[in-house]
């Protein structure tokens, strides 16, 4: 890379970064304002709730005070205050810097404003986030969505899942459009699910990716080496299509639903705090 390349590079960093944090941070707080904190129970000091003994609690963890009062034993839950980690995937894929319209933003771009978004999100619950395909430490503390968001836009197009793993008991958060074998993506979630992750896949598509708008003759051009395609009456193909689309989707519900993970759709014609909602509510289950 020359000297020249990379002031290029670097200048395009700097431009977009502010933008990219901006914006995420205006999505994030119109989403936590309406949302509850990932409260749970689990190692701590602060108490969160009681409920009913059941059998295997000790005899220390009764609060007698309270079970006095009804005909049950109680036992006082604290509210978990172990930081967890949450690692993202924000797929940089060829397929994933596509849009059908100026007046869209790219499926990329939206996956890193999703990230960056529930990074503010989960930094203000106590946890600490990362980049699934960054080596190294997650991000903690209030630079942490800068952090991410620094990463993200040094991502360069790659077309696998990522080499780096996550540690036992991490979520994962997997943005793509995952136009790829469900197979390939089968097998990998299968092995993060063995090895103690929980996760979430959150498909985005151009609208023009779910609804086949084009007319007459139209050329589809493979952004990753899958060739060219020549359709003379691309109408009659759209109902085929939306088909494929749906069983490709149900696999992916079914891939998602046996390794204990979920699944859900997002659109780029669509507001972005609609997803992040979705995204973050089904973490917190």
């Amino acid at each position: 890379m020359t000297a020249a390349d990379l002031q290029s590079r670097a200048e395009s960093l700097a431009a977009g970064l502010p933008n990219l944090l901006l914006r995420a941070k205006r999505v994030a707080a119109t989403v936590s304002g309406g949302l509850h904190g990932r409260r749970r129970p689990g190692s701590g000091e602060d108490f969160w709730q009681f409920r009913q003994s059941q059998p295997g609690d000790p005899l220390t963890a009764i609060d007698w005070r309270q079970s006095a009062r009804s005909d049950h034993l109680y036992v006082r839950e604290t509210e978990w205050t172990i930081a967890r980690t949450t690692r993202i995937w924000a797929d940089p894929s060829p397929s994933m810097r596509w849009r059908s319209s100026r007046d869209l933003e790219t499926k990329h771009d939206r996956a890193c404003l999703l990230a960056v978004a529930l990074g503010f999100l989960l930094e203000q619950s106590g946890e600490r986030i990362g980049l699934l395909d960054h080596p190294g430490p997650a991000f903690a503390g209030r630079t942490a969505p800068t952090r991410l968001a620094h990463a993200l836009v040094q991502a360069r197009p790659v077309e696998t899942f990522p080499g780096h793993g996550a540690k036992a008991r991490s979520t994962i958060v997997l943005l793509s459009d995952f136009l790829m074998p469900a197979e390939t993506i089968a097998r990998q979630a299968e092995r993060w699910a063995a090895a103690g992750m929980s996760g979430h896949l959150m498909q985005i598509l151009d609208p023009a990716e779910e609804e086949l708008p084009y007319e007459g003759r139209v050329r589809l051009r493979g952004l990753e080496r899958e060739g060219d395609m020549l359709l003379p009456h691309a109408e009659s193909l759209r109902g085929d299509y939306v088909q494929a689309l749906e069983a490709h989707r149900r696999a992916l519900t079914a891939i998602a639903r046996q390794v204990g993970w979920r699944f859900t759709t997002h659109r780029t014609d669509k507001p972005a705090r609609v997803a992040l909602t979705h995204l973050y509510t089904a973490m917190a289950c």
